[in-house]
Order: C-alpha cells, then structure tokens, then sequence
C-alpha cells in the first residue's frame, strides 16, 4: 500500500504499520523486533547488485565534470563512498512501496530522507534539518585542507633531499607506504623484486608520511613524491574539493550527489589527490622512468597517472594485488569517462580468478597478464574437525562486527564454541566465556576448525580454498563487500539463518588454489621492468 517514511524523532503509531527496517546509518529505533522486516539483508544485497550499472552511468558522468577527477564517489569506490549502498536502498524502498502492506521505513540522514521522499508511494513526514549539518561539514573540510596542505608542506622540506635516490629511465614501483615494507629489499606489495632486480627504484604515495618516508629511503632507491612537490601548490589546496555541476546536485539523484559531495569535501582527500597528482606529474618530467609498476586499484590519482604515462611515453603496470569480486565496482572501466585511456597499459593479476573478473568488466583479454600473487599464502590445506570450534574473522567495520558478535553470543551461551580474531587494526572488545575465546593465531594455524565465519576481507576465501565450511555473514542495513570471485562461494547468513546454518556445516566443494591465485613469476616481472610488454 504505501511506505511510511520516518526519522526517530518522529515516529508514526504502531497501528499504522506493519512491518519496519531502519536504513543505513540510523540506529534502529526501539520497536518490536520481531515486526522488523525479514529478508533484510538478502535484499539489501541483491539491490546493490541490481544497482551497479547504475552507479557506473552515474560515475561516468560526473567523473566527466571539471572536478570529477577529485572525487571518490565517481569511481564507484565501495570502500571510499556509500553512495551504493543508498542507491540500494532506493531499490529496496520503491520495491516496499509497491507491496500490499504498509511498512516503516526510518532514515535519519538527512539528504536520503529526501531522497527517498521523492519516491513514488512514500508517504514522509517531517524532514531531519539539513543546513546547519552541511555548514559544519563545509567549515570541517576548509579546516582538514588546511592541514592537508600544511602536512604536504613540511613533507615537502624533510623529503627533498631524496631526489637523489632516483636515476633517470629507471624503472620503477610506485607504492604506499607499508608497514610491511623495509629498507632490506622487501616491499609489502611487491615481494622481494627490490632485491632481485638491481636497477629497480621505488616511489612513495603522498600518503605516505615524511617520517617513515624517511625510514624506508635509507635504502638508497626510495624517494618520497613529496621530493618533487612545490610549496606554492599549497596555496590552493584548501580550496581544492569535488564540485558537482548544478544540473548534478538537482537530477533524480541529486541529493544523493549532495550528500557526497558534503561528505567528501568535510575531509582533505580532495587536496591530497590533487598534491599527489601535481607531485607525480613533476616526477615524471624530472626522472622520466622507464616502466612504473603499482598497486591498481583505479583511484582517481591512478587514472591521471595512466594517462601521464601515455603523454610522457613511459610504459605503466597496474597490480591487481588484492581481491575483486562482484562488488568492487570501481575496478572497472566502466566509470572512466575515456573508457580504457585512463587504466595502465597492462594489467597484471594476482591469478586467474580475478583476471577473468576483469576481463567480464570490460577489459580487455590483451590488456591483462597473471604474475601471481605476493601477498596470499600458497596453498594451505586445513583439518575439518565438525566437533571443533568455529573460527570468526572479524571485519574492519565495527558496524558489522557489533551485528556479528551479537548474534554469535546466544549461540556460543546454547554451546556452540567459536574462536575470534580481530582485525589487526581494529581491535575490538569482548567478554571470554568457555565457548567464545579470542584467539591471536592466524586461520591457516589452527588445527581441527568446525567451519570459519566472516563478514569482510580475504579470511573467507582462505576457509574455502583450505576445505572448510565458510560463512559470510551479511548485516542489516549495509552491504559487506563480496570479494570472492566467480568460482568460490561461501555460505552466505544473517543474524536471524547464521545458528541454523551452523549446526548443518558441510565442506564446500573442492576448489583449487591455483585456479584462484598464481605463485610470483619472476621472469614476467623482469621483462616488463624491462619495458618489455606482452
């Protein structure tokens, strides 16, 4: 019949609905639980599928604007941008919409309880205030490009002196910088190539900070960007930020592209994108290297590299070193307004898996190679013990870990037992009991698992090509990025199927790791260091 669209603060009488869900980002109100809507999350997914093609249209135009090229959201970043997630939503609530029942549908967020006001058969109340919630935005960005630039600044005098470490034509890795690399030879992205390629020098992001610049450049080949910055450039960075054209901000998903923009330009990635583009430009005109080769994953500063490479005539490699996946959606051409002008020449993949999954998004067979992957053990076989205790790998979003662990609580307290990891990065707190235990050793090191439950990241990719049963949890009220390719499936649940499906864990079927991953090959590395491409 209709959807009812609410903020907290202004809920309707419960005889006026159904059934209720709370969109991302709004902390679910206090309302019956068990009238909340079923299915929520497998929904969710599927329209965030249903939706991808959509972003990619959208992105593609607004990356075609003047200050695209500075914003994350026209890449169809996942992890840098939510926009997704609420085009999602949109699908979701105009499939409510058409139902027979009514539901309620609580958003708090400002731009996106607009945007779904305008959506046939919502009836909306009261809109959440907007103005002074964008002005503190606005003053926040001003302020982090202020220190963006500041930062840039002081990089720029402790770093210049590593210019020297650079010999012009010499081929190169352009890195971040890593808290697993080293001055010994050792690049976390790329293996030991440092050590066996002599000639090979490596180029630090600006992200990277002038401290561990400085740490990593006493081997005597790594150079921070920052070397070949400008202080002047600083000057405009605080006035650097995405800027959506007015026919943008007032199209069918303008709020949405308002919300964006306010968002990203609270924040100095904006100016660092730009700092970062001006240093490389720089760089390249001073060193004019042969071959430079880096972690690819088509970020604005990358799609601007590539093509430098091409007006400067050196040769660019992109490393596919981390997963794809159906979700990764900024992977693609599909959102570069000069199509396969703005990726690196090559494309080298970390196996075959995800190669193919590239070459489905629309790049070309020829424009692809495997080079094997640095950063994923070989293959691992691992014990299935159905008496054993379930392994849990937790995400590095607190949101979906807070989902997760609630629902693995009541299981552990019914005797199920489960051991958690925690993200390196974010540590996460919880009360030991006999059945739930914290655990420090890595998947692979375990000895008799009843199966491995995770919600984000490679953990669950491990667990099916080890041969156990493997579980992504999914949470309401977001999408957790799917990163398994095409040929591994993991169990997917959610808080209310996780108990049923763990009591029937059965081992997925045999997939094997080299149809996934490849070794590191050498001899493919060493000819395109060379400038020699396929």
């Amino acid at each position: 019949m209709a959807v009812l669209l609410r903020h907290r603060s202004d809920l309707p009488p419960d005889p006026t609905w159904t059934g209720w869900c709370a969109v991302a980002g709004t902390m679910p109100p206090p309302l019956a639980t068990e009238r909340r809507l079923r299915d929520e999350a497998a929904r969710l997914e599927a329209a965030f599928d249903a939706m991808r093609d959509e972003w990619w249209t959208l992105g593609r135009a607004l990356a075609a604007e003047p200050s695209g090229e500075l914003g994350h959201m026209p890449t169809a970043s996942v992890y840098a941008s939510d926009t997704g997630i609420y085009l999602a939503w949109t699908r979701v609530v105009r499939d409510l919409a058409a139902a027979p029942e009514t539901v309620l549908v609580v958003c708090d967020d400002p731009w996106v309880f607009r945007h779904l006001a305008g959506l046939p058969g919502v009836t909306a109340g009261t809109t959440p205030p907007l103005t002074r919630t964008e002005a503190k935005l606005a003053i926040r960005g001003v302020a982090a490009r202020i220190a963006v630039a500041a930062r840039v600044a002081a990089a720029w005098w402790k770093c210049r002196g590593q210019r020297a470490n650079h010999r012009p034509g010499a081929p190169m890795l352009l890195v971040y910088g890593h808290p697993g690399s080293d001055a010994n030879g050792k690049d976390a992205y790329f293996g030991p190539l440092l050590r066996e390629i002599p000639d090979l020098c490596r180029l630090l992001h600006t992200d990277c900070r002038a401290g561990r610049a400085a740490q990593l450049s006493a081997d005597g080949r790594t150079a921070a960007l920052h070397a070949w910055g400008n202080p002047l450039w600083t000057l405009g960075l605080p006035f650097a930020r995405w800027r959506p054209s007015a026919a943008a901000r007032q199209g069918a998903h303008g709020w949405l592209v308002r919300r964006a923009a306010a968002i990203e330009g609270s924040g100095g990635s904006a100016a660092i994108t730009r700092w970062q583009m001006r240093c490389q430009r720089a760089w390249a005109k001073a060193t004019r290297p042969r071959v430079v080769a880096w972690p690819w994953e088509n970020h604005p500063w990358e799609r601007a590299f590539s093509r430098l490479g091409r007006a400067l005539g050196f040769k660019t490699v992109g490393y596919q070193h981390t997963v794809v996946g159906p979700h990764m959606y900024n992977q693609a051409p599909a959102t570069n307004p000069d199509g396969l002008d703005s990726l690196p020449e090559l494309i080298v993949c970390n196996g075959p898996a995800y190669r193919d999954n590239l070459s489905a998004w629309g790049i070309p067979p020829e424009r692809l190679a495997v080079g094997g992957t640095f950063r994923i053990a070989g293959p691992t076989p691992m014990r299935h013990d159905p008496a054993g205790p379930f392994f849990v790998g937790l995400s590095n979003e607190p949101r979906y870990n807070d989902q997760l662990m609630a629902a693995i609580i009541p299981l552990a307290a019914a005797g199920l037992r489960f051991v958690v990891k925690q993200h390196p990065m974010f540590p996460y707190d919880f009360q030991e009991t006999e059945t739930l235990r914290r655990t420090d050793v890595q998947l692979q090191n375990h000895d008799g698992l009843a199966g491995v439950v995770f919600c984000t990241g490679a953990i669950g990719l491990e667990g099916v090509l080890g041969g156990l049963p493997t579980f992504r949890f999914r949470p309401r009220g977001y999408v957790a990025m799917n990163v398994m390719p095409p040929n591994v499936r993991a169990v997917p649940v959610d808080a209310e199927t996780l108990g049923a499906a763990l009591n029937d864990a059965r081992p997925p079927a045999a997939v094997a790791w080299d149809s996934v991953f490849a070794m590191p090959d050498p001899a493919l590395w060493r000819r395109l260091f060379q400038g020699d491409m396929p």
